[in-house]
């Protein structure tokens, strides 16, 4: 698991800053602000989370137990969901795929609350 969320972490960042810069340099000239701005908070949400998989990467099994494995699963499909859905609303204009982003940010609340509870977990020592 450690290699996969590190390797996902990585792939996502990458994304986000190769977006961040298509975002900056190309598509403030093509979206109206309302879409720029959607397209942004896709781009921040991915970023986030991207870090958040590098982090958990970085945390030993023995101290989260299952936790990280379910946090890891959960913040990799809270931004495909979330930002996915972000990133085709502001490039195509397909309004009910925004439909799908809560759904995304729930996984994140989902994912964030894993990590809560597995920090309190006890030591196997």
């Amino acid at each position: 698991m450690q290699r996969i969320f590190l390797f996902t972490g990585a792939l996502f960042a990458f994304i986000g800053i190769a977006a961040g810069a298509f975002g900056a340099h190309i598509l403030k000239h093509q979206l109206s602000t309302e879409m720029l701005s959607v397209f942004e908070t896709a781009v921040r949400y991915q970023m986030y989370h991207a870090l958040g998989l590098i982090l958990l990467a970085s945390i030993p099994g023995s101290l989260l137990g299952k936790w990280k494995s379910f946090t890891g699963w959960f913040f990799m499909t809270g931004t495909l969901l979330f930002s996915g859905s972000l990133y085709v609303l502001s490039l195509t204009g397909i309004r009910w795929v925004g439909a799908v982003t809560p759904i995304g940010g729930t996984i994140f609340l989902l994912g964030w609350l894993g990590l809560a509870l597995g920090s309190l977990r006890k030591s196997p020592n």
